[in-house]
């Protein structure tokens, strides 16, 4: 998911490609997105972006033309604020290399013209035209560093400080731009347990950063120590500055892989220290969202922890196998359904027509004896009649 090292990226994208390009006609949105269409439409206008932890916000303003006035249907700037959600980002391509998933579309006043689209192949992302940052969401902790720590500290004392201090790091309200390898980098540096009281991990300290002045955290940094084969960094600032300072790191690297120029991520698996490193743990929070961590978990880890795996299930013996039926059924298909259908109708058949053939040969049974039964009586009958005349002549 792109957190907010990606989201500054994207943004400083948008900025470096659009610079001196000129847009025009209307933005066009692609026929399966459900986000809300945008009412926007110029002879020509600029594209210019800029970010706030986990929001991009797109401009595009007017040109004025001889007249003093823009042709089409707005005179003013446009603002769109956009989410990217699992894997939304923006790329520059011609028209006729369109991505497949590009949902929001840019088009340049040149030919043949090109396209800056939000490409969003699992289409969690979202976009909202004339709009501005979300108030739910607290100070970017890149940007905004002092107003995020006097927000953080200010409100310590809330309810939402009495869950791990891994799960809060991902409450946008206070921790903006925060993501999952960020939180696990951050607290992995630190040697703080994941599931420890926020409270706890935050306490003590103040709105001011007392480290600011003392010893900035640099990506280049010579105070190292070697652990299992990674570079480790000893850190001297408090929990809060990291979550300012590591973001900026992953900036300097060129992001996570949300930059559709780079196809090179070497740097960044390098610079990861715990996220999906070899040897590190990792099980799932309250929240279903993968931790990594190394060490003790915490006192407030799952009671059941839950593996990132999936379990297989274990078949019985005496277990009969309908998963061949069940597949064929969910497929929908017709056919295959009337094929069960016959089959089950045949099995039935099967073991029906043995008990009827069982009470035809009862039935036949029970009728040679009484035609025997009877052939007896008559044979007994035929005997007797001589006998009957032979007592007769003698009396």
């Amino acid at each position: 998911m792109p957190e907010g090292p990606e989201l500054h990226l994207a943004s400083l994208f948008v900025n470096r490609t659009c610079e001196g390009l000129v847009f025009s006609g209307p933005v066009q949105k692609s026929e399966v997105s459900k986000s809300p269409d945008v009412s926007f439409s110029c002879e020509a206008y600029r594209i210019t972006a800029t970010s706030r932890g986990k929001e991009v916000k797109v401009t595009l303003t007017p040109i004025k033309t001889d007249e003093s006035k823009p042709r089409g249907n707005t005179d003013r700037p446009l603002d769109i604020v956009f989410r990217f959600g699992m894997s939304g980002f923006f790329r520059f391509t011609a028209e006729d290399e369109l991505p497949k998933h590009a949902h929001l579309r840019f088009y340049t006043k040149e030919t043949p013209c090109r396209v800056l689209s939000f490409v969003d192949a699992r289409r969690f992302g979202s976009w909202q035209p004339d709009a501005t940052w979300n108030p739910d969401r607290g100070p970017c902790i890149m940007f905004e560093y002092q107003r995020f720590r006097e927000n953080v500290v200010s409100h310590i004392s809330d309810r939402a400080f009495d869950r791990p201090i891994c799960e809060v790091l991902l409450n946008q309200k206070y921790f903006n731009g925060i993501g999952n390898y960020l939180r696990a980098e951050i607290l992995f540096r630190l040697r703080i347990p994941p599931f420890v009281s926020a409270r706890t991990a935050l306490e003590g300290l103040e709105s001011e950063d007392l480290t600011e002045n003392i010893k900035p955290v640099k990506v280049e940094s010579a105070d190292v120590k070697s652990s299992g084969g990674k570079i480790v960094k000893e850190e001297e600032s408090d929990l809060l500055r990291l979550c300012h300072t590591v973001p900026l790191e992953v900036v300097g690297l060129g992001g996570k892989g949300y930059d559709p120029e780079k196809s090179d991520y070497s740097g960044f698996k390098a610079w990861l220290q715990c996220y999906y490193v070899d040897g590190m743990k990792s099980i799932r929070d309250h929240n279903s969202r993968t931790m990594w961590f190394s060490g003790d978990p915490g006192p407030l880890a799952p009671k059941v922890l839950k593996s990132p795996k999936t379990k297989k299930r274990i078949k019985k013996e005496n277990e009969h196998d309908y998963t061949q039926n069940k597949k064929v059924a969910r497929n929908g298909s017709k056919g295959t359904v009337q094929k069960i259908k016959q089959e089950g109708e045949t099995k039935t058949e099967k073991k029906v027509r043995p008990k009827r053939s069982k009470t035809k040969e009862v039935e036949t049974v029970q009728r040679t004896d009484a035609s025997s039964t009877r052939q007896r009586k008559s044979s007994s009958a035929e005997l007797t009649a001589p006998q009957r005349r032979s007592l007769r002549r003698t009396k």
